[in-house]
């Protein structure tokens, strides 16, 4: 029979853990949702434990949820779900930064949920619980069947991939301005425009029903850059996950896309478009009824 006390102890010392075992998960999943659920599965794991087995709870927990973690993300995988794509928090862009969105940029910064998404599951877990949340290779080790030294390895390619795909991003008027100039002259045709305003390397990728399609360079982005300016009704200034964007919508109010830029040194370095219908259906986007802005 479970002593009360002990539970009630169990439980207070679990719910002590539970914002840094939250945070953990949501920055190797990129999801609320998803990390609550691990969350509360460590909890019931931990609940069926014999506590006097565990010697650090800390550890035990955060071994516990980063096997759980790496469990999902392996399913998304292979149920191609999710392909490249994190959670969205889109809030309206008043032309200055808001103060939540300024709480939402903590200390690893959404921005970074979309570059470990181009990281394997097991890369993204190793880059996570090491470069920042402190913890040791061997730990990590146990939990992806490595030792420590492959361990080290796996977290240093993540590390490089990292480095090399994120940018430093602020929303400010200078960045409003590139965009603006990039939609003028996708609307009006002007590749050599587009051109200007592009990163030669520029990413953009586009989640549509059947995947996700990436277009890699300026040429290859400008060519196809009609797409991105097409026929709406409406469209509005969002941010999305901290950076500039646009949801746009057609004339019986009906999600199109949301569109949000990369831009840096005065150029576009990324743009990711969500065009899935039944992904969009799925966010909490502003009221197409409210928009005042027109094309």
């Amino acid at each position: 029979m479970t002593d009360p006390s002990r539970t009630d102890l169990l439980a207070e010392a679990f719910e002590a853990q539970r914002d840094r075992l939250s945070a953990v998960a949501y920055r190797v999943l990129g999801s609320h949702a998803d990390a609550e659920d691990v969350v509360q599965e460590a909890w019931m794991r931990l609940a069926r434990q014999d506590a006097t087995t565990i010697g650090n709870l800390a550890g035990w927990l955060t071994t516990v949820v980063g096997r759980i973690s790496l469990d999902v993300l392996r399913s998304r995988r292979e149920a191609s779900y999710g392909d490249g794509l994190s959670e969205l928090v889109i809030t309206i862009d008043h032309g200055a930064e808001p103060e939540e969105t300024v709480a939402l940029a903590d200390s690893v910064g959404l921005a970074l949920l979309v570059v470990l998404d181009s990281l394997g599951p097991g890369e993204r877990l190793a880059f996570v619980l090491h470069d920042l949340f402190g913890v040791p290779f061997a730990e990590i080790g146990q939990i992806l069947g490595k030792s420590a030294d492959a361990t080290k390895m796996i977290a240093s390619r993540a590390r490089r991939k990292v480095r090399g795909t994120e940018r430093p991003t602020t929303v400010g008027p200078e960045q409003r301005r590139v965009i603006r100039a990039f939609r003028a002259a996708a609307a009006g045709g002007d590749f050599e425009a587009l051109l200007r305003v592009l990163d030669p390397d520029v990413r953009l990728s586009v989640d549509t029903p059947g995947g996700t399609v990436v277009t890699l360079g300026a040429t290859a982005v400008a060519t196809g850059a009609k797409m991105l300016s097409g026929a709406v009704a409406r469209h509005r200034a969002v941010l999305v996950n901290g950076l500039p964007g646009y949801v746009s919508w057609r004339e019986d109010g009906t999600p199109l896309s949301i569109i949000s830029f990369t831009v840096a040194d005065d150029r576009i370095a990324a743009i990711a478009i969500v065009a899935d219908p039944a992904r969009l259906a799925s966010m909490r986007l502003p009221d197409p009824a409210c928009v005042i802005e027109q094309r």
